[in-house]
């Protein structure tokens, strides 16, 4: 009969643990979906002391916005006119953005994810340089032949003030 209980007490103490295992097997994977569903949302708020020129003149109406993330400061989307354009500064490709896939949310915007190979306008001629307080970046469209300028200020380093 003790060999009874102590068969019936290990088996009711392996119970719990396969039970915290069965949970974890549960909740992590949700967990890494969640987080990678989140991650395809983007908030682009305006960098004010951005600079833009198309063929050497600023445009008339013009905008530039990017993510807070600095794991994200490679993209960036280009209001230039009535066209936004999304740009993978890191991957050197230039995407077209359908203004319905913006919502507004005051002077922000929030969007899923605009970088679709689908939308791939074609570019060359990229060129990147670091400018002091802000990187420049060159290309030009193969579509209109026009040579766009940008100019954004390095995100600052905050590390050293906590």
């Amino acid at each position: 009969m003790g060999e009874m209980r102590n068969k019936a007490t290990t088996s009711t103490s392996a119970s719990p643990l396969v039970t915290l295992l069965l949970c974890c097997a549960v909740l992590i994977p949700a967990t890494i979906s969640a987080n990678a569903g989140g991650s395809d949302q983007f908030l682009w708020k305006s960098v004010p002391r951005a600079q833009l020129k198309l063929d050497d003149k600023t445009p008339l109406v013009w905008n530039v916005f990017q993510t807070e993330k600095k794991k994200e400061s490679n993209l960036v989307v280009i209001l230039l006119g009535r066209r936004y354009l999304a740009l993978d500064i890191k991957a050197r490709v230039a995407y077209s953005v359908v203004l319905s896939d913006l919502q507004v949310r005051g002077a922000d915007f929030e969007s899923g994810n605009l970088f679709v190979q689908s939308r791939v306008l074609p570019t060359n001629e990229w060129s990147l340089r670091d400018v002091g307080p802000a990187e420049l970046i060159k290309l030009k469209f193969g579509d209109y032949g026009t040579n766009l300028q940008l100019e954004l200020p390095h995100m600052p380093d905050l590390r050293g003030l906590y």
